[in-house]
């Protein structure tokens, strides 16, 4: 907002404010003047202010000479407006005769928390906090800055329009292979302050976007199992990444998610132990580590979209049995698979080769036995 001036018709300046547009800490006391151009025969007692629209108290005021009148604030809080507050006088009739800014805040702090990441190496984005409590009162800066780090002109971000508040990003004109140096300054009316410096070569900071073509499917009839499969992000074809991938899991009807960690580099994964007859919901998300000789561990990517599939109906839970003994049997199968899903989840549990091998050999054992008890009741039952 600008300083609000009031001119007479024939050029000549009615009144001004003294200090004008003055900037002070929290807590300072503040005596203004409004002095009249005494040509006008504009008596000082007839005047009168207000800050930000608001009419101040008379016991505030001061007739110090028959042209000027003064206002005092003994202890000013932060200001209630980013770009100012209005402070204007008034003649008699309400007329504006002059007007000022006050800028009441606090100097910037250190900013925190510096972090950056690079979406396929082709450009850099950088968040940061504001230090301390974070709030000045008044309009601050921040300017992210950069450099090479042995060589190379100091360079400023320009895109701060990313949508998040902290965040600048640089869309082009980044070196491999070289480390940078990054750090933010932070300043206003009342002081400027300076981030710690980082220390980052881009291919340490790389993110992907998120693996595509996530499909999910049955595995056979095996009501307790699905199999996800995915495609390597493109990004991953034009450098020597070697990608490790997560995947998290839900039931249709709850937020929580379920994480498997051991996937590895393959892009396929077989989920087992999971409810019969159930939707589940599937993403999957890349960390591309070890880019061409990287040592750092990577940045996870954003989850892929999720993807929803139904394991089928469980045969042995539909199909009613008339002989009690086979319902208890049946009973019995369950109560022991349960507990092998404990096993394994507890020693094994995820995409492993060894909890898929585990699981189907328990799966061939099952049969058998399911089968050499039936042969043995039929046996009885003839």
């Amino acid at each position: 907002i600008i300083p609000l001036f009031y001119v007479h018709l024939f050029s000549c300046v009615v009144a001004t404010i003294y200090p004008q547009d003055p900037a002070l800490p929290i807590g300072s006391s503040l005596t203004a003047t409004c002095s009249v151009n005494p040509d006008h025969g504009v008596h000082a007692g007839s005047l009168y202010w207000t800050l930000n629209g608001k009419r101040l108290p008379s016991s505030t005021y001061s007739i110090l000479s028959p042209t000027v009148l003064s206002v005092t604030f003994p202890r000013l809080s932060g200001s209630r407006q980013r770009s100012g507050d209005n402070l204007v006088c008034h003649n008699s009739g309400g007329h504006v005769l002059a007007g000022s800014c006050i800028y009441v805040g606090m100097p910037p702090e250190k900013p925190v928390n510096l972090t950056c990441w690079s979406r396929n190496t082709k450009d850099l984005t950088c968040r940061w906090a504001p230090g301390g409590q974070g709030e000045t009162f008044i309009k601050t800066k921040y300017t992210l800055k950069y450099k090479l780090r042995w060589y190379g002109r100091e360079k400023e971000c320009e895109d701060y329009s990313a949508g998040e508040p902290y965040t600048c990003y640089i869309p082009r004109d980044l070196a491999l292979f070289t480390p940078y140096e990054i750090w933010v300054e932070a300043s206003n009316q009342l002081g400027t302050a300076t981030s710690d410096v980082i220390y980052l070569d881009i291919l340490d900071v790389v993110t992907t976007d998120p693996p595509t073509d996530v499909t999910v499917s049955r595995v056979g009839d095996l009501e307790d199992q699905l199999t996800v499969r995915w495609g390597t992000p493109p990004a991953l074809k034009d450098f020597l990444f070697q990608a490790k991938y997560q995947i998290r899991y839900r039931l249709e009807e709850s937020s929580d998610w379920k994480v498997v960690d051991d996937v590895g580099n393959q892009t396929s994964c077989r989920l087992a132990g999971l409810q019969p007859g159930t939707v589940y919901f599937v993403q999957v998300r890349c960390n591309p580590v070890g880019i061409l000789g990287s040592r750092k561990a990577g940045i996870w990517s954003d989850w892929s979209h999720p993807t929803a599939a139904s394991t089928p109906h469980s045969e042995r839970l539909l199909t009613g049995s008339c002989d009690s003994k086979v319902g208890q049997q049946n009973s019995t199968l369950r109560r022991d698979l349960k507990q092998f899903f404990g096993w394994v989840r507890k020693h094994a549990y995820g995409c492993s080769g060894m909890s898929i091998k585990l699981y189907d050999q328990w799966r061939v054992w099952l049969q058998k036995s399911h089968k050499t008890r039936n042969q043995v009741l039929q046996g009885d039952k003839s």
